[in-house]
């Protein structure tokens, strides 16, 4: 439960130029989620990363974190918080975004929602040619819903200019 000590963080209380870490840690509350479930409360995130990697870790600390009023964690908080989110520490760590990370982030993302991950289900065991007229009919009515297109990603296979 959160206190009045212990606001979520807002778009308005947060700074214009939050940092690296206060950005990447907003990320992982968004995308590790349950589908259809709002994201952890900070309250929730501290009990759960102290209950699972035993290193303690205040709500208050966490809403800190997150709004970039603390932006220099110990190595220790840093490494629980990348377990607990099942990822590796150099995601909070380095400066830059690793693209791996972000592309897996990305993924994770857009399979909380049920008609992608059943459109996804239904296409695995397709064929190569399959999978690019599925690309080809998605893309189509992408442009038909006026969507913007999306780039094929590499070794995919549905990339017809790269087949033979």
């Amino acid at each position: 439960m959160s206190s009045s000590l212990e606001p979520e963080p807002a778009a308005s209380d947060a700074p214009s130029d939050k940092s690296d870490l206060a950005a990447k840690l907003d990320r992982l509350f968004d995308t590790m989620r349950k589908p259809n479930k709002p994201p952890l409360s900070n309250a929730a995130a501290a009990e759960a990363i102290t209950r699972t990697t035993g290193v303690s870790i205040s709500p208050a600390y966490m809403w800190q974190l997150r709004t970039g009023a603390k932006t220099n964690p110990t190595v220790a908080h840093l490494r629980a918080i990348a377990e607990f989110f099942g990822i590796s520490p150099s995601y909070l760590i380095d400066p830059d975004v690793d693209p791996k990370i972000e592309a897996q982030l990305e993924l994770l993302q857009v399979l909380r929602d049920a008609g992608i991950r059943d459109l996804a289900l239904r296409a695995s065991g397709v064929s190569a040619q399959g999978l690019t007229s599925l690309a080809a009919m998605i893309d189509h009515v992408r442009e038909l819903e006026r969507l913007p297109p999306i780039a094929p990603t590499e070794g995919s296979g549905t990339d017809d200019r790269h087949q033979r």
